[in-house]
């Protein structure tokens, strides 16, 4: 299981992530409200993440097409429903 550390708003969470679950969903699991409004399509950004430690697999066509949209992004994010 994938060991997700997460610096929000509200403070630090730490918890195992189910294999195989989009990282935005075991994220709302375990209680960070993030915004995901296209439904997990990567069209909308709102559930952006930037990645610091670790490996998030590799970036498909789509993410990196809409991300590539956005200026001034850190070469570590990622949107969290392609994860």
């Amino acid at each position: 299981m994938p060991h997700i550390i997460a610096e929000t708003a509200t403070g630090t969470i730490s918890f195992e992530a189910e294999t195989g679950k989009k990282l935005v969903l075991a994220l709302e699991d375990n209680g960070v409200d993030i915004l995901h409004r296209c439904g997990g399509n990567a069209r909308c950004t709102t559930c952006r993440v930037e990645v610091v430690v670790g490996d998030a697999g590799t970036m498909g066509p789509d993410e990196q097409a809409i991300l590539s949209t956005k200026g001034d992004l850190a070469p570590n994010t990622r949107l969290s429903c392609q994860i």
